[in-house]
């Protein structure tokens, strides 16, 4: 009997309805260093598939291109050639991708934190108005080179010493001053994973569904913010799609093992179209 880790937001008391049981990891997180060329997209994979589909799943790729148990690694897929093809087609319509920009999510936060009122829907299906803002705005923090300086902004406890950075953040932008000093300051501010799991919780929960989240240990994922995250993606009657999450270890868990090896195959090969979620957190898609 695997346990699950401590943490996340267990459900509270029976889920009615209907609903679908999901476990999920990512590839590419790197906290709020977002801004690395190498390493510029984050994946968050998440599957369907019950405990003995997944020992069956493992076992199948480790039968059939010889991998040793130590071996089952994203890259020793992908160096397979074969493999991981294999496994993504394994998986069609029992596995959902979402991939996210990170620099296009840098942009999107300016766009939620300074040009609109910002909550966890934010960077979802929920906000799609705010696309286009976003995608307007692209060119020129490109050009101007925006980033580093609005996650300086963004991070930053002491305003006080930001004062001349806010002042160019306003000028270079265009955005009033005043919002740009009123920036609030928070790590979650820049947590991509945030909007990942929200999409991917809105994706699984399509036809009414409520979606309970089994997760691979994950700092970002703390229980006050999935507790907004649900009150976020309520509907008008109250009910959330994020019936609850529960961490678990992906070592000791075969559901987040597979999650695991598709979100690293997603990042570092070329993701099977037919696993991408519908709304993917990149810019020009």
């Amino acid at each position: 009997m695997r346990t699950p880790m401590q943490g996340g937001l267990p459900p509270v008391g029976a889920v009615a309805g209907p609903v679908v049981r999901i476990a999920c990891d990512e590839s590419g997180f790197s906290g709020t260093n977002l801004l690395d060329p190498a390493d510029p997209v984050i994946t968050h994979a998440s599957v369907d598939l019950s405990e003995a589909e997944s020992d069956e799943l493992i076992g199948a790729l480790r039968s059939r291109f010889r991998f040793s148990p130590h071996e089952l690694k994203s890259g020793r897929l992908l160096r397979a050639g074969v493999a991981a093809g294999w496994f993504q087609q394994a998986l069609r319509g029992r596995a959902l991708v979402q991939v996210v920009d990170k620099e296009f999510f840098l942009v999107t936060r300016i766009a939620d934190l300074l040009l609109a009122e910002p909550s966890y829907a934010t960077g979802t299906r929920l906000t799609l108005d705010r696309r286009a803002d976003a995608v307007a705005l692209l060119p020129a923090v490109r050009e101007k080179g925006l980033l580093p300086l609005f996650v300086e902004l963004a991070r930053t406890k002491h305003r006080r010493a930001t004062r001349a950075d806010v002042d160019r953040f306003a000028e270079l932008s265009g955005i009033a001053r005043e919002r740009v000093e009123a920036l609030p300051v928070s790590r979650e501010n820049l947590e991509p994973l945030l909007p990942a799991l929200a999409e991917t919780v809105l994706s699984w929960s399509e036809g009414g569904r409520r979606v309970l989240v089994t997760h691979d240990e994950q700092s970002a994922l703390t229980a006050d913010r999935l507790t907004r995250l649900q009150l976020a993606l309520a509907g008008d009657d109250g009910v959330s799609p994020l019936a609850g999450l529960v961490m678990a270890d992906s070592r000791d868990d075969p559901r987040v093992q597979v999650a695991d090896l598709l979100a690293g195959v997603a990042r570092r090969g070329t993701l099977d179209p037919a696993l991408l979620a519908p709304y993917p957190l990149v810019s020009g898609v």
